[in-house]
């Protein structure tokens, strides 16, 4: 699993706590996620503002008016992505077989996209899902399925990890321009261990309103009425794995893996009698089953195991040919990126084949992962991804093309002309409509050729407008500074965007890393500072600083206590000035620097108790803008469970703190990192904003007293006020800033925007854009009603 993936599981995971303890949220670890209504939240296509809470004087200088401000109340009018490109895992591809350049993606956990053939781009189909991150777990989408005999018609089953309970089925009648969703019986693993396999929902062609689905954990499902029930095929086995007997098989089940109708004719009326369906090895063991793949002839009322040439090995993918012929990759192990043996067969039905094997030999561990199959006979086109084979060289197999039914094969990518992507190849599909036409999967997004019978073909990247990256902490700068903001991800590292519409260039390092935390000198802000983690090296925590805006870095030459080891992303750092850095890892104590990270010493701020194992918590750092000789701490609690936030003041450059007594009289609500925010109003000394998990709280004195917004509460699995941000003001407000809250008003869960102190809010966000769920959010400081936000596993996105 990509190491940004555990981003998810922490969102998941707090967003499961807070609906369960009905207040602040908590954040990382397990644990599992409630399902909410599938009614969209009341009001939330625009509601009324509520009323403020706080009436405090602006720090600017003038009072806010108790009846509201009569500044602008628009919101969002649309929301775009800030370019990256790909950057996550796309775990399959679904063509409609015959709606020519009708093509589904499917991502484990950034939703799913649809392709959009006059502009050559994706289009993300799922930013709707969901009204809070509770909901972000339906971001993870185990299968997609078509019906082809209505191009109209899409269903998806989504669920992100099995241990989060039951997942979702979402129907379409409009190619995924809106959904409904049906509660399944069953949990979903859309970015467990072998999501590419599969896939596992299909539409039987000759009667649409039969389904099945072959779950992880508890067997081969069916539904007769277009997916609204579905009841276990017993016939094949009624057992239903209990948590310790995942947790036997390596706590991610594989279970049924797919479903294949043996049939080449559609709309007949009469049900396909003819089903295949594989069975991992983990779920067959666990329900006594002797085979890998079973048969019925009876429309899916009666199983019979098929001998197959080898056991014990997943079966990610089987397809039919026109003629009826089966092509089954058999590999060892269930991937992303599967090791082998791996074997190719064709299979008629009654009788192997085999036409293709890799073998572990001379330090390599081949497996096969995608297969696609065009035209029949003699002539069959067969793709074959080669999986767990990295690099590129003239002699490596990263795609395996044959145009002999599998007699022969040659390499089509490696060391072919443009890109190239091994390792993930666990998706391969020949277009439908364009033989030539070839695409598959990986780590990064989705790669095709167009040339597909040239002797050497070309491949470029198909990532338009996908968009998987997952940050985990952004920070704008001053007015007219040269970027617009820097980006702290997951896997991506920590990059500065100087423009939203075109991939950053301005990077500590290309390599893999972890971007947790960064920060710039308000007054000076070409002087930047930043910290993660090095994974392409494996040496921990590392921290990292530019003079001149990013086009050049140095690393920290030393590190504080903790930085090294404690590799959270419950993570911050601050600049308060020039050289100046103060930073807090997960875990532990902060540190200040006053030479560039040359040297550390460290604060007086407590050390932070453990909550739970393998639970992180950290303090939030905030750099007074007004007066770099103030700087903020604010602790969390780190868990619901944990003790009440508490926040300190700095008057020394970050240096030593005190513990604001405002605070503790204020009775912060105990949440975790992830679910708690600070903001500063740069155009203010001393004027502070406080998001605690269940409400928001504000301060003007420095944090010395604190005065509580009522206006927002938790709501069905949502968290009152998670995350802050203050940006450019509305031209005439009187208030220096505009307020963004992710949060929830009178249940409706969004952005809620504020242009009076408070007072008055207005959602600035609707219910087409939730994104699954919000994990950080920054504001411009050039255009007012920007801000940046991250959806689950949907990279950055702005609002104009």
């Amino acid at each position: 699993m990509n190491n940004y993936k555990m981003r998810a599981i922490v969102l998941a995971i707090a967003a499961s706590l807070a609906a369960g303890c009905g207040g602040g949220s908590d954040g990382t670890g397990s644990g599992t996620t409630p399902g909410n209504t599938s009614a969209p939240a009341p009001g939330s296509a625009g509601s009324t503002p509520a009323p403020g809470g706080s009436s405090a004087p602006d720090p600017a200088g003038s009072t806010p008016d108790p009846a509201g401000s009569a500044t602008p109340t628009t919101k969002a009018t649309t929301w775009n992505s800030v370019k990256w490109g790909g950057g996550g895992y796309v775990s399959g591809l679904v063509f409609h077989p015959s709606t020519a350049n009708l093509l589904y993606a499917r991502t484990d956990i950034g939703g799913a996209y649809r392709w959009n053939q006059a502009t050559s781009s994706w289009t993300p189909i799922t930013d709707g899902l969901g009204f809070g991150a509770a909901e972000s777990k339906y971001h993870g989408i185990e299968s997609i399925a078509v019906d082809p005999n209505n191009d109209q018609l899409v269903y998806m089953a989504t669920g992100m990890y099995t241990f989060e309970g039951n997942g979702r089925l979402y129907i379409s009648s409009d190619r995924g321009d809106h959904w409904t969703h049906v509660d399944l019986p069953f949990p979903l693993g859309g970015n467990n261990s072998g999501r590419a396999i599969g896939e596992r929902l299909m539409v039987d062609p000759n009667k649409p309103s039969t389904l099945f689905f072959g779950s992880r954990t508890a067997g081969l499902w069916k539904s007769t009425d277009s997916g609204k029930t579905w009841s276990q095929v017993t016939a094949l086995s009624s057992l239903k794995m209990t948590q310790d007997q995942v947790n036997a098989v390596g706590g991610s089940a594989m279970g049924v893996e797919l479903v294949v109708y043996d049939t080449g004719t559609k709309g007949s009326g009469t049900a396909t009698q003819t089903i295949y369906t594989a069975v991992a090895p983990d779920y067959a063991g666990a329900a006594g089953l002797g085979s890998s793949m079973y048969k019925s002839t009876d429309g899916g009322t009666s199983w019979s195991p098929v001998a197959t040439p080898v056991s014990g090995y997943h079966i990610p993918h089987m397809v039919r040919a026109a003629d009826g012929m089966f092509y089954v990759v058999f590999t060892k192990d269930a991937g992303p990126g599967a090791g082998g043996p791996g074997r190719l067969y064709k299979f008629d039905g009654s009788s192997w084949t085999l036409l293709k094997s890799v073998d572990p030999a001379g330090g390599t561990n081949f497996g096969l992962g995608g297969v696609s199959v065009h035209g029949s006979g003699a002539t069959t086109r067969i793709a074959l991804g080669v999986t767990n084979s990295w690099g590129n060289w003239n002699g490596q197999q990263i795609v395996q093309l044959s145009d002999n039914a599998g007699a022969t094969w040659r390499e089509i990518e490696a060391a072919m002309p443009g890109e190239s992507a091994s390792g993930w190849v666990d998706d391969v599909e020949i277009d439908p409509s364009n033989r030539d036409h070839i695409l598959h999967v990986h780590g990064g997004g989705i790669i095709e050729t167009r040339n597909a019978s040239s002797a050497t073909p070309t491949w470029l990247g198909a990532i338009s407008n996908i968009e998987e990256t997952a940050t985990q902490a952004i920070v704008t700068p001053p007015a007219a500074a040269p970027y617009k903001f820097i980006n702290s991800a997951g896997d991506i590292g920590t990059w500065l965007q100087t423009d939203v519409a075109s991939k950053p260039t301005l990077a500590p390092n290309a390599n893999w890393s972890n971007g947790n935390t960064a920060d710039m000198a308000w007054a000076d802000p070409l002087y930047i500072a930043g910290a993660g983690v090095a994974n392409w090296s494996g040496a921990g925590g590392f921290g990292f600083w530019s003079g001149d805006g990013g086009k050049t870095w140095a690393d920290f030459a030393t590190l504080p206590a903790g930085a090294q080891a404690n590799i959270g992303s419950a993570a911050s750092l601050v600049v308060p000035s020039r050289n100046n850095i103060v930073w807090a890892p997960a875990n532990s104590v902060p540190s200040y620097s006053t030479n560039s990270g040359a040297s550390w010493t460290a604060t007086n701020l407590p050390a932070l108790p453990v909550v739970g194992q393998n639970w992180d918590r950290g303090y939030h750092l905030a750099a007074d803008r007004k007066n770099p000789n103030k700087v903020y701490a604010y602790d969390s609690g780190g868990a619901t469970w944990g003790t009440p936030g508490k926040f300190y003041v700095s008057t020394d450059g970050g240096h030593s703190f005190s513990l604001s007594q405002g605070s503790v009289t204020a009775s912060l609500a105990p949440s975790a990192f992830w679910t708690t925010s600070m903001a500063v109003n740069p155009n203010a000394e001393g004027d502070l904003w406080l998001a605690d998990g269940n409400t928001v709280y504000h301060s003007v004195d420095s944090g010395a007293n604190w005065t509580k917004l009522n206006t927002f509460a938790a709501g069905a699995g949502t968290q009152g006020a998670s995350l802050i941000a203050l940006g450019k003001a509305a031209s005439g407000a009187k208030y220096s800033a505009a307020i963004y809250v992710v949060g929830t008003i009178n249940g409706v869960w969004g952005v809620h925007r504020s242009d009076d102190a408070g007072v008055s809010w207005t959602r600035f966000n609707d219910d087409a854009h939730q994104f699954g769920g919000i994990g950080v959010m920054a504001a411009d400081h050039n255009t007012y009603g920007r801000i940046y936000v991250s959806g689950t596993g949907r990279g950055l996105l702005y609002s104009n």
